[in-house]
């Protein structure tokens, strides 16, 4: 009787998941994404954003080069950190990723007391609450002074959000505050129409609040009052 064909081995289980979990299942993979989203970082801005240790921030950013994610570009004599083509791909992953954290789990944690002024303004994209932004086109302009301060646009656009630094060029509303009264603004620590009323806040231009748009930690006082934008 004949025997039956050998069958090459199949080799390691097919498992789409788990192999591309072998390229970004590192938590710091998809933390260093979400912050490169912003644009190109050095090693020491990524070190103080992210908290990572050096060597494995390091050992972090090679694999990433070598898995084509990031590539470094000159810029003043030194070199950055930048997203590929490939890297920004992954954007969509890094969003639902906050939005399930945010949506399940953000309530339960904090008080949130190391975070910057600038971190909770370059989150505002994966926290906004695409019900209330659907069908709405505004720009927003932060002036925050004091430590952590800056300068920053927030633009609402049909359910999407982008945000980046500097000025303006035409802004519906402007904020001027405190970094640290604008961080706790944001976080729902504290009711912008109270701190508006406290001097704490200013509010020019014709708009509705920035923060009936966005998901917060904490519940502030104007939404237990039910007040619309």
């Amino acid at each position: 009787m004949p025997r039956a064909p050998e069958q090459p081995p199949v080799g390691p289980l097919f498992d789409p998941v788990g192999r591309g979990l072998d390229v970004i299942g590192d938590k710091w993979t998809l933390v260093l994404v979400r912050h490169l989203l912003g644009g190109a970082r050095g090693f020491q801005e990524l070190k103080g954003r992210t908290g990572i240790a050096p060597r494995i921030l390091s050992a972090r950013l090679r694999q990433m080069a070598e898995s084509g994610l990031i590539r470094s570009v000159p810029q003043g004599g030194r070199s950055l950190y930048a997203l590929t083509d490939l890297g920004r791909t992954l954007e969509p992953i890094v969003r639902e990723i906050a939005l399930w954290w945010v949506r399940h789990f953000m309530s339960e944690v904090g008080p949130f007391k190391e975070t910057t002024p600038a971190s909770v303004v370059e989150a505002l994209p994966f926290l906004l609450r695409e019900d209330r932004a659907r069908d709405v086109r505004i720009s927003y302009e932060l002036r925050l002074t004091g430590k952590g301060g800056g300068v920053w646009v927030v633009e609402i656009d049909d359910g999407s959000c982008r945000v980046h630094e500097g000025y303006a060029q035409r802004a519906q509303v402007r904020y001027t505050a405190d970094a640290r009264d604008w961080t706790l603004l944001a976080l729902g620590l504290m009711d912008d129409r109270e701190a508006a009323s406290d001097g704490r806040l200013t509010k020019d231009g014709q708009g509705g609040s920035i923060a009936w748009y966005f998901h917060q930690p904490y519940t502030p006082k104007r939404k237990e009052r039910g007040d619309s934008p």
